[in-house]
């Protein structure tokens, strides 16, 4: 079987490997939040995450952090609305540009998710050592960083 890898590695790269790993990322993770009573998916908490970092942030700056394209986000902070986890506003220096806030409720969630998501995010990667997590985040990047200069970018939006 190991063989079989190195033959499928070597013959595609290891691009296909992202997509199922990120994939199966999501779902273990959605699920359980899901199980934990949580209405929130990875790909929203990292959104709370920004705000709750930075504070509140102009919407492009957002779609900017997360890596997200600007309609994705927009239908993102849609969904935040309605749970009242964030709001929009319009900034007081220039009313065409929309400030995305954190509620309060919104922070009192993502604090008690926390730790629940680091937990989540520690099964992921147990019984891998630590410099093979180092070594896969130097590689990630190298791939990233050989896409942007390929001119492509990719943080287009």
């Amino acid at each position: 079987m190991e063989n079989d890898c190195k033959v499928y590695i070597t013959e595609y790269g290891i691009l296909p490997w992202l997509g199922k790993t990120i994939k199966c990322v999501d779902i273990y993770i959605n699920h359980n939040l899901k199980e934990a009573g949580i209405d929130l998916t990875i790909k929203q908490m990292l959104v709370l995450k920004a705000l709750s970092t930075n504070g509140p942030l102009p919407q492009n700056d957002l779609a900017f952090i997360t890596e997200r394209d600007k309609a994705s986000l927009a239908r993102f902070i849609n969904t935040l609305e309605k749970k009242n986890l964030v709001a929009r506003l319009p900034s007081a220096t220039d009313k065409r540009i929309n400030m995305v806030n954190l509620t309060k409720h919104g922070e009192k969630v993502y604090q008690s998710t926390l730790p629940i998501f680091k937990k989540l995010v520690l099964q992921v990667q147990e019984n891998i050592p630590e410099q093979d997590l180092e070594q896969t985040a130097k590689t990630l990047s190298k791939i990233k960083d050989n896409i942007e200069n390929l001119n492509s970018g990719c943080n287009r939006n």
